[in-house]
């Protein structure tokens, strides 16, 4: 959503974009640093930031929350606690939220909600392990990414809680939300980390089923608060296999509930027994909701206008345009942010060309014929979503590998610096090893800063995968670490 005349241009060192939305705690604003990296960041409404208890939890949050890791959640990237109006700024996530995906009309498939239980359990297990109960995770707190969900949003309900009156807070919003909350928390009683796993309960069963298990849409607060309580859970229409794990997690009794690693491995053990192997090289997502993730990417690197000429030829993997250096605190933030927009890129670009084979057949010349090619074979220790950063800067390099023959689309890139943002793809000629890929195609980004480049060779390391180009005109070669 575009600015509002009242909204500020900046905040912080962020210019801001536009508007992502708003909640109990303030408005949400998409925005770019000054070295170039894409981060939502959330501004404290003005009744709240003149509240010192308010402030006090506040300041205690968002320490908690930049120890939580950044895998499986939005992190913490930076903040000013002490500013007139307290703010905080968060990896910003390219992806839909679970509550605008099936309150849009797409319930998921029974393995999509098994795979969305063991990354949401993971996200947990990263948020209680930093200190912090959530307490308010529920559909529009999940993003959905090509790569997995992601959590937002930890930490903030306990800081609305200094201003709450029985439960509402002087703004009016509930802290929880009523059909994802725990019976503990409608009782008041003290919380504890099994609280999340119950919210989780409710998320798991509104993806599958599109309602909550205790209520209806038009159902009154109050009665879905009592039947939280009191009642058992509509399960009917969550298909049969997953009751048991939904079940398990919408115990009342907290201590009767599973632990976050107790559920990944039941989830990701239930996954594979169901599916198979063969399905790893799968999106985790409906194809439909994968092209909208794609169409997303690509509507956020035109949104974000990056000026001409400001960034290098991305894909040919230069060395980084010349900066001042900073901190080295400030670097790793930035680092930080760059790894969350290049995770959603490649997302998005994944779908847009692995169904493109006319386009990736195009890149294939010779060497393409290597035997037991046409089936595949890109050997296992290759496959994954692998990262790097040029030079020990903060420009990021990520690309994902998957599984194909010699002419498919099976390598997608994001490379971004400090004032450009690219996607590129490349077609593989031979699975090896080495693995060897065609010349990359710029998929989106600006024509002055991205630019195709030369075939390249994948080579396994001891300390991940190493890429270099084959022309001898490209960038130094680089080892990626693996990420997933």
């Amino acid at each position: 959503m575009p600015l509002r005349d009242q909204d500020p241009r900046r905040i912080g060192d962020y210019r801001l974009i536009g508007r992502l939305g708003e909640g109990g705690m303030g408005h949400v604003y998409l925005a770019r640093s000054d070295r170039g990296r894409t981060v939502a960041v959330k501004l404290v409404r003005a009744e709240l930031a003149g509240q010192e208890e308010f402030r006090t939890r506040f300041r205690r949050e968002v320490r908690a929350a930049r120890r939580v890791g950044g895998e499986w959640t939005a992190p913490v990237l930076d903040a000013d606690t002490e500013a007139e109006t307290p703010w905080v700024a968060t990896g910003y996530i390219a992806g839909p939220s679970l509550q605008q995906t099936v309150g849009g009309g797409t319930k998921l498939p029974e393995r999509t909600v098994r795979i969305l239980a063991a990354g949401l359990a993971r996200a947990l297990e990263s948020v209680h392990a930093a200190g912090i109960i959530h307490r308010d995770l529920k559909p529009s707190n999940v993003l959905l990414t090509l790569d997995g969900p992601r959590v937002i949003d930890f930490g903030i309900a306990r800081a609305l809680e200094a201003v709450t009156d029985h439960g509402v807070t002087r703004t009016g919003e509930a802290v929880g939300s009523p059909g994802f909350m725990a019976p503990e928390q409608v009782r008041g009683d003290d919380l504890t980390p099994a609280c999340d796993v119950f919210c989780l309960g409710s998320v798991l069963a509104y993806a599958a089923t599109g309602r909550s298990p205790f209520g209806t849409p038009e159902s009154q607060v109050h009665a879905v608060m009592y039947r939280i309580a009191e009642a058992e859970p509509d399960l009917a229409a969550v298909p049969e296999r997953l009751r048991p794990l939904v079940s398990a997690c919408l115990a009342k009794d907290p201590a009767a509930r599973p632990s976050p690693a107790q559920l990944v491995a039941w989830a990701e053990r239930d996954t594979a027994a169901l599916a198979g192997p063969a399905a790893d090289d799968e999106p985790w997502l409906p194809g439909a909701l994968v092209a909208r993730l794609g169409r997303g990417a690509v509507e956020l690197l035109e949104a974000e206008h990056p000026e001409a000429g400001a960034g290098p030829a991305a894909e040919a993997e230069p060395a980084p345009a010349p900066r001042r250096r900073r901190r080295g605190a400030v670097t790793a933030l930035a680092l930080a942010a760059a790894v969350a927009l290049a995770g959603a890129g490649a997302g998005g670009a994944y779908f847009l060309l692995h169904s493109d084979r006319a386009a990736a057949e195009n890149n294939d010349s010779a060497g393409s014929s290597t035997s037991g090619t046409q089936t595949g074979g890109i050997p296992a220790a290759f496959l994954g979503t692998w990262e790097a950063s040029a030079d020990g800067s903060a420009d990021v390099r990520r690309f994902t590998l998957t599984q194909g023959a010699a002419g498919d689309t099976v390598m997608t890139m994001t490379a971004s610096g400090a004032a450009y943002s690219c996607t590129f793809s490349a077609a593989l000629r031979s699975a090896g090893p080495p693995v060897r890929l065609g010349p990359s195609r710029v998929v989106s980004g600006p024509a002055t800063s991205c630019r195709p480049g030369e075939p390249s060779t994948l080579e396994k390391t001891s300390e991940g995968v190493r890429r270099s180009f084959d022309g001898g005109g490209g960038a130094p070669a680089l080892t990626y670490h693996k990420v997933r």
